[in-house]
């Protein structure tokens, strides 16, 4: 052996060495979770959460991060409580002390809406699953790119929906009631719906909003009952929509139809607690399961098996942000903020584990918005297996053999 190969040879071995280690511990992309997992909304923060873990339990083992030598995504919680303050305050400690590289959150627009601002002005990408207050993205914020729909899609959808079910089925609608809590997800429907009822004509019998943490709906139920609406439109949290609802039966108010906007009355709880008296209700979400989309039955069947409970459309968005996030990084190859958030601008996901939802693509405009999202409309009905969410609106995207039940009959 000459005295090349004495010296080259340790080195080379060396180098093969480090190699394996540095494969073997690869970087660590941390995501910071702000979600309510404690308050009045923390069911849904909670299967936020498990969707998130699922989705990144599929994405470490399949590798991880390509792009950054398999780097493995790490998620870090904090719990906002459903309290503006504490999302921020958790918004700056998760950026500061966690150092995270990307955030998500927080699901109630009144606490998402004040913590972007902290991630804008630290310049850390922030990744919206569901928080649909449409003045999220009209911040003019850089590092905000919103998943789901925002309320004014929502709302539009919900009065083209009204329109459509009385062109359908002969009936008319007059009289509308508007109920919600008063957050700004409430208020912000609500502000919608004003606009909406008046460009098509409709009176509007009561508009009333109320603390979601309340445990007393009766006042409310009563005077909904007085009004005596066509169709009553809600917006509410779990607890409050299990308790609306069954106050709704109590009291024997009769409506044409019930129409709510997913929230507390598309979490898995809600059913299990008002049992027959959400039959016929009708609720806007993005996201049901039976959605005919490639991979989203299996999505669920596992989902389900972990968790007890099917998904719901906000743990669907949280599910696919991850993917979102992921495909951001593998673009990027980088973990400076700035090169993140210009992935993460450039984004047109339009298939691949995450893309179970019943839009096309995941592609967000210069707001930060994805123009692609869209909801659907789904009726509570028993057609012979128990009490289940059926798909129905988009006419195109309805179950098929299912006809919708409209007016809603007495019981």
């Amino acid at each position: 052996m000459n005295m090349f190969s004495r010296f080259t040879l340790p080195v080379v071995a060396l180098s093969l060495a480090f190699g394996t280690l540095a494969v073997a511990n690869p970087t660590t992309v941390k995501i910071g979770n702000i979600e309510p997992m404690s308050g009045p909304s923390a069911t849904l923060g909670k299967q936020g959460k498990a969707a998130r873990e699922m989705a990144v339990e599929e994405i470490n083992a399949a590798g991880g991060v390509k792009s950054l030598g398999g780097a493995k995504l790490e998620l870090i919680y904090a719990d906002s409580e459903s309290k503006p303050e504490k999302g921020v305050a958790e918004a700056e400690r998760l950026i500061n002390t966690e150092k995270v590289n990307v955030l998500t959150g927080c699901w109630n627009s009144a606490v998402t809406y004040p913590t972007t601002a902290v991630a804008e002005r630290y310049g850390i990408p922030f990744v919206v699953p569901v928080s649909v207050s449409d003045k999220i993205t009209d911040q003019g914020f850089k590092n905000v790119f919103r998943i789901a729909a925002k309320d004014s899609w929502w709302t539009k959808d919900q009065f083209t929906f009204l329109k459509d079910i009385q062109t359908e089925f002969g009936t008319k609608v007059e009289t509308l009631a508007f109920v919600y809590e008063n957050g700004d997800w409430g208020k912000g429907f609500a502000t919608q719906w004003k606009k909406l009822a008046e460009e098509a004509g409709y009176k509007v019998v009561m508009d009333e909003p109320y603390p979601s943490t309340t445990t007393d709906l009766s006042p409310v139920v009563q005077k909904i009952k007085r009004a005596n609406p066509d169709v009553l439109m809600l917006v509410s949290n779990a607890a409050d929509a299990i308790l609306l609802t069954n106050t709704i039966a109590e009291y024997k108010v009769k409506v044409k139809a019930i129409v709510a906007s997913g929230g507390g009355h598309a979490d898995p709880s809600f059913m299990k607690a008002v049992g027959k008296n959400a039959q016929y209700l009708f609720d806007i979400v993005e996201w049901e399961t039976d959605v005919n989309k490639p991979g989203a039955k299996e999505a669920n069947d596992k989902y389900k098996a972990k968790n007890g409970e099917n998904l719901t459309g906000e743990a669907v968005d949280a599910y696919l942000a991850m993917y979102v996030i992921k495909d951001a990084l593998e673009r990027s190859a980088s973990l400076e903020p700035a090169k993140i958030r210009e992935a993460l601008a450039a984004t047109n996901l339009t298939n691949g584990p995450g893309m179970i939802v019943g839009y096309d693509a995941v592609k967000f405009d210069a707001t930060g918005q994805n123009e692609n999202a869209s909801p659907v409309i789904v009726q509570v009905n028993d057609i012979g297996k128990g009490l289940e969410r059926i798909t129905i609106w988009p006419k195109n995207a309805r179950r098929a053999g299912y006809t919708p039940v409209f007016p809603m009959p007495s019981k």
